[in-house]
């Protein structure tokens, strides 16, 4: 099995280009199955759960194309095409590697008026339930029954009659299926107490340039006047602002300065305001974002919140960063029940975090030390790494294949900015 194996103490400096945003790019990928004519994603992220998700829809009956692959690019494009879907169900096989997977439940319904999906699997960071996905979809007008681990979704006459739907919590995911199944329906569709993150805009946003009709993006209530077809497009991913987050906390743990090119300062204010009260410098400079070390870390306090409050996915990286601050910091935790997996693997290197309940205590020590650690989920993996780069010694990461998920050719970018990292070949 692969590691990465990180020498700390380098401070980082220079220029890190962001990718392409994991989770817009999962949301935008389904989409093409809404059309029988080519959409093309460029910014497409090179990620695992990409090419998964690629596989997923070649399976459904779409092509996909790469154009202009070099291996020391960073990004795709990508052209799917669903001319004609020859299968209505997503398999076990595939969707268990992928909690997203189940986001091709909404268009395949809206588009052939039936879909069978596996129920999800994804990193163990707690119980996601897809209740939400399903009632949405039920409001609109579809039949859905759950059996032997899958749900099978049908919509009478064939399309979805419209219909409104107010979410009791604020749910990303079942937010994106919704949108995207109300795209084709005969009548309007309201979601109201909608998801409010940049990504849902990026999904408003390519499926307006695809024909859809959404009024109120941006906002909590989204009316959706459903069309008889969408078309082909061309669309930009969005940057991802989970990524930019992330490696300004290794920056600023290794008492260094970067520039994250291509980085918004508008999508990601929740975690720049964060980095400012834990002591950085955080500014628009051209085409990048930059962020620098101000002095000394300082303790703070964390609450994670739907959007535009701090993102549960970087909860972690925080935590992370706020080992070497001075004074304590009180990190809360009240989107998954289960997201403190990192804090026995940060405490082999020295952290002194103590846990209760959701609340993590963060008390800042003098330094860390290097240690054999272990991932759990896509982001404690990056916690690992951020704790690697400022550590004294030799820190070696197992499990990596977590990183691959989310964050594009991650060594290659941190070596670029000084960092003594490397990928080892576990054979």
């Amino acid at each position: 099995m692969d590691q990465i194996v990180i020498r700390g103490g380098n401070p980082l400096k220079g220029r890190i280009p962001i990718s392409g945003a994991k989770n817009s790019a999962l949301t935008l990928l389904p989409c093409a199955l809404l059309t029988d004519e080519p959409l093309t994603l460029r910014n497409l992220p090179r990620l695992a759960d990409v090419d998964s998700f690629g596989h997923l829809l070649n399976q459904l009956g779409a092509t996909t194309m790469i154009e202009g692959s070099h291996p020391q690019d960073f990004g795709r494009v990508m052209t799917i095409r669903a001319s004609r879907i020859t299968a209505t169900m997503a398999p076990y096989d595939i969707v268990r590697k992928m909690r997203a997977s189940i986001l091709v439940l909404g268009p395949l319904l809206a588009r052939t008026g039936e879909a069978t999906v596996s129920l999800p699997g994804g990193c163990a960071i707690g119980n996601r339930p897809i209740d939400l996905h399903l009632k949405a979809l039920e409001a609109f007008g579809a039949e859905i029954e759950i059996a032997a681990g899958y749900v099978k979704a049908v919509a009478p006459g064939g399309r979805l009659a419209g219909g409104t739907y107010r979410f009791p919590v604020v749910s990303v995911g079942a937010t994106e299926n919704a949108l995207m199944a109300a795209a084709l329906a005969k009548g309007t569709c309201v979601i109201e107490n909608a998801a409010r993150e940049p990504e849902i805009v990026d999904l408003c946003k390519c499926l307006v340039a695809m024909g859809a009709s959404i009024d109120g993006i941006g906002g909590a209530t989204l009316t959706i006047e459903g069309r008889d077809r969408l078309h082909g497009a061309t669309y930009n991913v969005m940057p991802d602002r989970i990524e930019a987050g992330s490696y300004a906390c290794a920056a600023l743990i290794t008492g260094g300065e970067i520039d994250l090119v291509g980085a918004r300062i508008d999508e990601m204010q929740a975690t720049v305001d964060a980095l400012i009260d834990a002591g950085a410098t955080v500014e628009q400079r051209g085409d990048a974002v930059h962020v620098g070390s101000n002095g000394k870390l300082r303790g703070i306090n964390l609450t994670t919140a739907p959007y535009p409050g701090f993102a549960t996915d970087m909860q972690a990286q925080f935590m992370a960063m706020l080992t070497l601050a001075e004074g304590a910091s009180v990190l809360t935790e009240t989107i998954f029940e289960n997201r403190y997996m990192h804090v026995p693997e940060l405490a082999r290197m020295g952290a002194d975090i103590r846990v209760d309940g959701h609340t993590a205590i963060v008390r800042g020590v003098d330094g860390l030390k290097g240690a054999p650690v272990m991932a759990t989920d896509l982001r404690a993996s990056m916690s690992l790494i951020i704790a690697g780069l400022a550590a004294e010694g030799e820190t070696q990461v197992s499990r990596i294949y977590h990183l691959d998920r989310g964050y594009e050719r991650l060594e290659e970018k941190l070596q670029a900015v000084g960092a003594d990292i490397e990928r080892i070949d576990g054979g």
